[in-house]
């Protein structure tokens, strides 16, 4: 049996998938009605949505399955969302990559394959609308065009989902996306015993850029600072804009003080960035950290999130004394 590759971009492709909200989400009728459509217009015992997790393929919709999810390396999907065009294998039991599989040799004994892949808004792909037979069987032009159709229609409703959790002017989560993300993140780092921290940041002095450079520079900021900010953290960090000048970074596997580290990077990023910008003001922000998981230490979110923001305006306020002193 051979396992799909994983992509470049699996982190990024996965967070994308999780900032939708809709992993194990309750059955939806936006979902059913494609599979229901597909099954009919193919005329195949299996029709299913199936989303590539980083570990697993979940089934957001499936009819003639009993499974709600597999493991991701025995998944056919998994191999699909590598292409660009319909991933098709006509008879899995002469197909070395697959003739070995347990779901060839065993339940649901697939034979055929069919998926399109679903691209989010931003271009990853966040898994397949598949039909599946347990005989062999080709498809025609007509057939393809037709199942491109329908995965369009598919990958809309995903979009919009992942639309309504993504900050429209810098790209990065919005408040919804960041919660479903963080608590994600935080119940992977809590069951692997691992530390995770947050960071919240919020620009300095940004109204006085809107009033005086108008919101046009405004803008700029932030979007600047947000590049910055995708920059200075890894991949596996969540990245937030939640909502006006405020920030938020949560970091997996990170204790408190490689927080503070990280902190001191992004400082450093700034002033190299004001160096180099023909800007007519320069970026500065503030910044409060608060560990939030240790493995024997695991407060709620909420929680985290405003110990962290009085310390973000703590650091403000000895600013502004500062400068009047």
């Amino acid at each position: 049996m051979q396992k799909a590759p994983i992509p470049i971009d699996d982190v990024l492709r996965v967070a994308a998938l999780r900032q939708t909200g809709i992993m194990d989400s309750p059955a939806d009728e936006r979902f059913d009605r494609y599979t229901r459509l597909v099954k009919r217009l193919f005329d195949v015992p299996i029709a299913a949505i199936s989303l590539v997790d980083a570990n697993r393929q979940w089934f957001k919709s499936r009819i003639g399955l009993d499974v709600c999810e597999t493991p991701r390396g025995i998944s056919f999907c998994g191999h699909a969302i590598l292409s660009s065009e319909i991933f098709i294998v006509e008879d899995a039991a002469t197909d070395s990559r697959f003739s070995d599989n347990p779901l060839v040799t065993g339940e649901p004994h697939i034979r055929f394959y069919a998926g399109y892949p679903l691209r989010g808004f931003n271009g990853h792909k966040l898994g397949t609308l598949c039909i599946i037979d347990q005989q062999p069987r080709t498809l025609s032009e007509t057939d393809l065009q037709t199942l491109r159709d329908v995965g369009e229609m598919v990958a809309g409703e995903l979009g919009s989902l992942q639309l309504a959790s993504t900050d429209q002017l810098t790209g990065l989560s919005n408040r919804r996306g960041f919660e479903l993300l963080a608590q994600q993140a935080l119940a992977m780092c809590q069951r692997a015993g691992q530390p995770a921290s947050i960071l919240m940041l919020d620009l300095d002095d940004f109204k006085a850029i809107n009033d005086e450079h108008g919101h046009e520079q405004g803008d700029r900021a932030l979007v600047e600072f947000s590049q910055l900010l995708l920059q200075v953290f890894r991949e596996s960090d969540v990245v937030s804009r939640p909502g006006g000048d405020e920030f938020c970074v949560l970091l997996t596997g990170s204790c408190e003080g490689e927080a503070q580290v990280a902190l001191q990077r992004l400082h450093d990023a700034v002033a190299q960035q004001n160096r180099c910008s023909d800007r007519p003001y320069s970026l500065a922000f503030s910044g409060g950290v608060t560990l939030c998981s240790s493995g024997e230490r695991n407060l709620k979110l909420d929680e985290v999130l405003n110990m962290a923001d009085a310390r973000m305006y703590e650091e403000k306020r000895e600013k502004r004394e500062q400068r009047v002193g």
